[in-house]
């Protein structure tokens, strides 16, 4: 399984891994608007199960696979459809994208932007 290294977001804020299955996955670390539509997709009951959130966000994360292009789920429906596509392989290498740990660099450019911080 291949991860992005380095600066891995291009002009899009989008990143291509391949899978252990051999597909290559675009992926799109979520934003506020998709968190937003993740949670109506997902709906309020699931919304408080952080396992399935969690697998969700993931999945919702992809935007293509093989460079055909993935719409993002709308309903509790076409999420679990795209986990079952992705599988075990896809989730893995979508996962180590969206839940990866920041880099150095990321860490330094977020220091200092809390509100709380003195100066």
């Amino acid at each position: 399984m291949n991860h992005p290294s380095g600066s891995i977001l291009d002009a899009f804020g989008t990143v291509e891994t391949t899978d252990a299955a051999g597909r290559v996955l675009t992926v799109r670390p979520p934003h506020a608007i998709d968190k937003l539509r993740l949670f109506k997709a997902v709906g309020p009951e699931l919304g408080r199960n952080p396992l399935y959130l969690g697998m969700a966000v993931v999945a919702f994360a992809v935007t293509a696979i093989d460079g055909v292009p993935v719409p993002p789920p709308a309903n509790e429906h076409q999420i679990e459809n795209l986990i079952s596509r992705l599988g075990n392989a896809g989730l893995d290498a979508v996962r180590g994208i969206v839940e990866r740990d920041p880099t150095d660099a990321e860490v330094r450019e977020e220091a200092g932007n809390s509100v709380c911080t003195l100066t």
